[in-house]
């Protein structure tokens, strides 16, 4: 067989393989986020990893500084295992102090928290061609801006302009562009969006 027909077939294959892969990957589009956008007011709740401080009034020797551990619960002098991830710091001192009624008359709890994680829900993860992916605790009012400065930027490698934002919008996944070329290496600051809890930031691969 012709040597320069059997190149071509072989070409024209590895085209026909590559070319839904582009499609799926290079080509797809989704609505851009609109910069304006102001965020929803939004109380702190407390997660794995999180350190809180617990002050009983008048009642120093059960008032003490806990970590929430991994599953989500703390203990403390009186109170074993009680749940306080998911909880704003004002919904865990009430229950705190119901579980101390038991033992203390009318007791008075304040819980503040001092090292914040946060729970998995609520926080912002950054996959892909980040110099450093990982998962952000959602500040209020953050912005994609202050998202790519806590992941120190992009790699060499990443398609900025070809990057999403996943978000749970009304219980359902959706997907947004981001353009975060414009933004970090044109300073263009209407790329800068508002980032909300739970957002995936996805970085992908340049293709050249």
């Amino acid at each position: 067989m012709n040597p320069l027909r059997i190149r071509t077939a072989t070409w024209f294959s590895c085209f026909a393989v590559v070319l839904p892969l582009l499609s799926l990957g290079g080509c797809k589009t989704y609505p851009s986020l609109n910069p304006d956008e102001k965020p929803v007011a939004h109380d702190y709740l407390i997660g794995p990893g999180d350190n809180v401080d617990i002050i009983v009034w008048r009642n120093p020797e059960v008032s003490m500084a806990v970590p929430v551990r991994p599953d989500g619960k703390i203990t403390t002098p009186l109170v074993e295992d009680l749940s306080a991830s998911g909880k704003t710091s004002t919904q865990l001192a009430r229950d705190i102090e119901e579980a101390l009624s038991k033992y203390i008359q009318q007791p008075v709890v304040t819980v503040v928290v001092t090292e914040f994680v946060g729970p998995y829900s609520e926080q912002i993860r950054v996959i892909g061609e980040a110099a450093e992916p990982q998962a952000l605790p959602y500040r209020e009012e953050m912005t994609l801006m202050d998202v790519l400065i806590a992941v120190g930027g992009m790699t060499d490698f990443a398609a900025g302009n070809r990057a999403r934002i996943v978000r749970n919008v009304d219980g359902k996944q959706h997907q947004f562009s981001v353009r975060l070329d414009d933004l970090i290496r044109d300073g263009d600051v209407t790329a800068n969006v508002p980032m909300k809890q739970g957002d995936v930031l996805v970085i992908p691969e340049s293709y050249f």
